[in-house]
């Protein structure tokens, strides 16, 4: 209630320790601080915070428009409510090396047990579209140790995005991958991947933990969990996933208001006010309410009892 009873640097022990049980962690993307409720509610691992999610909300495309207190502000939202480990999307960093230091540090104020960086040249775009390009891999490299040298809590996860299977092929993207880890990256994010069997080079090729990308519409095959698994893979992110299913429901029924002028029909639908106020624990806020207000107020004019 109000706050998690876990601090972040206990959640970034988790987030590391979990990391090494050679299990698969799920982390479904959270678009706000109830949907992250709701992650940790159906049993999930850990929350994603996308920065294409955080660029939709703000009305704007994913193509580096948003800055660090943007993706900071909401970050802080979500980690000052779920008890899962939160991966945040930190983009290109935001800049130049002082820039990506100084993000890892908004970052870790914000609650965060991790993000990620990417190896693309700013302005960047969605990983799963064409046209982006990848800047040198000592430009990447720079980035990484501004990320090392702004970290101030040795447990959060410093995690190295390559976009470079798309651009430069397979066999530079694994290259850049043994770099990256070499460098001090604690994961690899291999983005727009192929097929399984290319995770499974990747898995080879590096020996940090490999993170994945399940987005829909995207180049990637959607692999189920239990493939993903069995290929080694240790974390998996459905990033968009449930903006994509919140606005499409919101699509269609704003469609249906319209043309029928009421939603008396879309109720069934509906999260109910009851299962709301459960995500939410209105019953904790007010019990607590009522421990601190627990005395009778009395009435004008009374004596004074003290």
């Amino acid at each position: 209630m109000l706050e998690t009873s876990s601090t972040p640097a206990e959640r970034r022990r988790a987030l590391r320790a979990a990391l090494g049980s050679g299990t698969l962690l799920r982390f479904p993307g959270a678009y706000d601080a109830l949907s992250a409720l709701a992650i940790a509610d159906a049993g999930f691992e850990g929350v994603y915070l996308s920065g294409a999610v955080v660029a939709a909300g703000l009305g704007l495309p994913d193509i580096g428009l948003t800055t660090a207190t943007e993706v900071a502000r909401r970050a802080a939202e979500i980690g000052r409510v779920t008890e899962l480990p939160m991966l945040v999307d930190a983009d290109t960093g935001f800049g130049e090396p002082m820039n990506v230091a100084r993000a890892i540090q908004l970052l870790e104020d914000a609650g965060a047990a991790g993000c990620h960086l990417e190896d693309q040249v700013m302005p960047k775009r969605c990983g799963h579209l064409a046209g982006k390009s990848v800047v040198a891999i000592d430009e990447m490299v720079r980035r990484i140790g501004a990320a090392r040298a702004g970290r101030r809590d040795p447990g959060f996860v410093l995690c190295a995005r390559t976009d470079a299977r798309a651009v430069e092929g397979l066999p530079a993207a694994l290259e850049r991958a043994r770099i990256y880890a070499g460098a001090g990256a604690d994961m690899i994010f291999a983005e727009a991947v192929g097929s399984l069997a290319e995770i499974e080079q990747f898995r080879r090729a590096i020996t940090v933990p490999l993170l994945i990308n399940m987005t829909e519409f995207g180049t990637s095959p959607l692999l189920s969990a239990a493939e993903l698994a069995d290929a080694g893979v240790n974390v998996v992110i459905y990033p968009v996933t449930l903006l994509r299913l919140a606005m499409g429901a919101v699509e269609s029924g704003l469609r249906h208001l319209a043309a029928g002028g009421t939603q008396a029909e879309l109720v069934p639908a509906m999260q109910t006010r009851a299962r709301l106020y459960e995500l939410v624990d209105y019953a904790g806020y007010r019990s607590v309410d009522e421990q601190i207000f627990d005395f009778p107020v009395p009435e004008a004019g009374a004596p004074d009892e003290r």
